[in-house]
């Protein structure tokens, strides 16, 4: 680690009886405040003095913009680059933190009468700091006021702030602190999944039957089984090769797991081969296993990306942070930070599944911008060493409830999803029937307001943007970053849950199975000996051959009728839905 030596360490103390250094840690300029408190949540009271908590404080990181061109150029199919990711020690050194910003950061910690090396984690590459402070120590550090806020409609407690400050000599060093103004937590944000009415008390025969991709059943269309997806998705005859080494993760929150019991009931009902194959649990930040009550999200995420991948290897990422608020200064709550510490984990792995998929996302404006792309950078760090990472565009359509603004200005616009909205990520939408298939209602899809649209999807964007002309103008940023990227089919999905089979939708059902046939792609790759798809983007908008192309259905919300899917790209369904055989023959 590069942490100050002991000499320097001594001398940054005797600094704290000079006058000076008083003055330098007492300029405090605000980092990020809300105007109101943010929608859904509500003061509870004040947080004991002593309450301890983890506090993360993420660096700037010094070589930043040399790891994205990087990210670009190995992402790039014409670049000369292509297919060459970078190893988990080159990412860290673009990643670490300039010397003088460690200084700085040290100073004003040992200011505070915090010794750096009592850090509970930092990043391999320092980034990343955690310390453990108390609510006391954290709003004279912040020049803030701590409060305990309650989410109804989660049952939710949060110690949070309405703004805060850092001297204005640290904002050149230090990108976000946490937990902070950030309100989300897993418990709150939304799961991109939900049961349907329908309900089916056992599976018949012919579930487990192979559907031929150029004859797929209308029953495809309300009732999706793993044949369904095969054909749909042309995916039913290739057979993987490289299981020794390519990999798939599904990540789970909200103390949800996958269950083994309801996987295998799966195969028995659905593909009687592939009984016996079985996943790996890891448990992050105390994530849970008891296998005693599984989640609807983590069983259809497991189920769906094997029914495509089987049998490549995957591991369920079950990540702990929604317990309850305590108000005891002697058992300090977990900071509650959606993605971070499953963040913090994976990149500190030598080595990371080649596909990973997540299926969670909440409205960007609710996300503080610099805790945003924060987040979007760690996602380009995972891309950048050879992982293609999938999100659920999300089921709100151009947005949920009323979508009125949290500036102030209470204005109705659409509301972008994010991590969706990452320019980082691929973000899947959804779509229903077969026969052709056409965009779900509730398919997530728009424009970022914090992410420029990169230069990848220019020209796919640009043809829809033209066609739209005023419509909708100024209910989203045409200069933002264009989601959903693809779909997948989003409802009548029958999964096994608790033994029982149920009727799920939700961009839930599209996410994990569009990361089955990427993980599939990415078999193919290795199994010639070539490089895996890594960050996707890039190359999937110079091929939308590849992919079904959906001409018809919107994504109403915010009281309007939506965008429309059609002709090439659109925010409903992006390119398409995956044509397996035709990707497969073009990266070839």
């Amino acid at each position: 680690m590069l942490w100050l030596p002991a000499f320097v360490v001594g001398l940054v103390q005797l600094s704290i009886a000079n006058p000076l250094a008083s003055k330098r840690w007492n300029d405090p300029a605000v980092k990020h405040a809300w105007v109101e408190t943010p929608r859904g949540w509500e003061f509870h009271s004040a947080p004991p003095p002593d309450h301890l908590f983890d506090m993360r404080i993420g660096l700037k990181q010094n070589k930043l913009e040399e790891l994205i061109s990087s990210l670009y150029e190995v992402s790039d199919p014409a670049h000369e680059r292509y297919g060459q990711h970078l190893s988990k020690e080159e990412v860290d050194a673009l990643v670490a933190p300039h010397p003088d910003s460690l200084e700085t950061v040290e100073s004003w910690l040992q200011y505070h009468g915090i010794n750096p090396a009592d850090a509970r984690f930092r990043s391999t590459a320092s980034e990343w700091v955690t310390i453990r402070v108390s609510v006391a120590q954290a709003e004279r550090m912040l020049d803030t006021k701590y409060g305990v806020y309650y989410h109804a409609g989660s049952d939710s407690y949060v110690v949070r702030t309405m703004e805060y400050s850092l001297p204005r000599e640290l904002h050149s060093h230090v990108d976000v602190v946490t937990p902070t103004t950030y309100f989300g937590t897993m418990r709150s944000m939304r799961s991109t999944s939900f049961l349907k009415p329908q309900t089916v008390t056992g599976a018949e025969d012919s579930f487990a039957l192979e559907i031929s991709p150029l004859a797929v059943p209308a029953s495809c269309g309300t009732t999706v089984t793993p044949a369904c997806v095969r054909a749909m998705y042309n995916t039913t005859s290739y057979v993987p090769r490289a299981t020794g080494t390519n990999k798939l993760g599904i990540t789970g929150y909200l103390e949800e797991f996958a269950n083994d019991a309801d996987l295998q009931t799966f195969f028995k009902d659905f593909l009687p081969a592939d009984v016996g194959t079985t996943f790996t649990h890891v448990q992050v930040n105390g994530g849970l296993n008891t296998q005693s009550d599984p989640g609807v999200e983590a069983n259809l995420d497991i189920q769906y990306s094997l029914a495509i991948a089987v049998p490549t290897p995957a591991t369920f990422y079950s990540t702990g942070g929604s317990p309850p608020f305590v108000a005891d200064s002697n058992t300090p709550t977990n900071t509650n930070e959606p993605y971070l510490d499953w963040l913090d984990f994976i990149l500190n792995q030598t080595t990371i599944p080649q596909t990973i998929s997540t299926s969670y996302g909440d409205d960007e404006q609710t996300v503080p911008e610099d805790y945003a792309v924060s987040v979007c950078n760690l996602f380009a760090q995972l891309g950048a060493r050879g992982t293609t990472v999938t999100f659920s565009s999300g089921d709100d359509g151009v947005g949920g409830g009323n979508c009125l603004t949290n500036d102030g200005t209470n204005k109705v616009i659409f509301q972008p999803a994010f991590p969706a909205s990452c320019p980082f990520v691929t973000a899947v939408g959804g779509t229903t029937k077969v026969n052709p298939e056409v965009a779900v209602d509730f398919s997530g899809g728009g424009f970022s307001r914090y992410f420029a649209q990169p230069s990848y999807q220019t020209a796919a964007v640009s043809p829809f943007l033209t066609g739209l002309g005023t419509k909708f103008a100024g209910l989203y940023n045409a200069t933002g970053r264009a989601y959903p990227d693809v779909a997948a089919a989003a409802e009548g999905f029958q999964v096994v849950i608790s033994g029982r089979t149920e009727s799920v939708a939700g961009t839930s059902c599209s996410s994990p199975t569009f990361a089955g046939v990427i993980a599939l792609l990415n078999d193919f790759l290795i199994s010639e000996g070539k490089a895996p798809l890594g960050f996707l983007n890039p190359l999937i908008y110079t091929i939308p051959s590849g992919f079904n192309d959906i001409v018809s259905g919107s994504n109403p919300g915010c009281g309007q009728a939506g965008f429309t899917a059609g002709v090439g790209w659109d925010p409903v369904t992006g390119l398409g839905t995956p044509d397996f055989l035709s990707l497969q023959a073009l990266v070839a």
